[in-house]
């Protein structure tokens, strides 16, 4: 379940970044309460786009921002309590780790559920049903 993290250059250090990363998947992971599954812990991947200033925009402006996305099959990110908690606290992450100097009006959140049978785990393409399946053996 990947989680896109995009920021204009600047906003966080290398080592920010970092933490960044871990903190979001530990919570991704927390919201849905397989923290510690083998399975799904090794499947929450992540990747960084580092956007140059001047390249990217609000209302039409430039503007330093932070933009997550995630990835998800339709049975996670769900419930709609799952859904501002867990945006909550992404929001609440980066926001700490720029010291506050990133204001929360500058972080922007999405979550995308694909299609049914999209998913390679382990190298395996699989249903919900199959994902569950092997969520249970973690």
């Amino acid at each position: 379940m990947p989680i896109t993290l995009t920021l204009t250059e600047g906003v966080l250090s290398q080592g920010k970044i970092e933490q960044a990363i871990e903190k979001l998947t530990e919570s991704f992971l927390a919201h849905h309460n397989m923290s510690g599954n083998t399975v799904m812990t090794r499947n929450v991947t992540a990747h960084v786009n580092i956007i140059p200033n001047g390249l990217s925009f609000a209302a039409g402006k430039p503007v330093e921002g932070a933009w997550i996305e995630t990835k998800t099959p339709s049975f996670a990110l769900a419930d709609n309590k799952i859904q501002e908690s867990f945006f909550n606290e992404a929001t609440q992450i980066i926001h700490n780790l720029t010291g506050g100097e990133l204001s929360k009006q500058k972080i922007w959140a999405n979550g995308v559920h694909t299609v049914d049978g999209t998913w390679n785990i382990d190298g395996v393409p699989l249903t919900n049903a199959g994902i569950g399946e092997a969520i249970s053996k973690g």
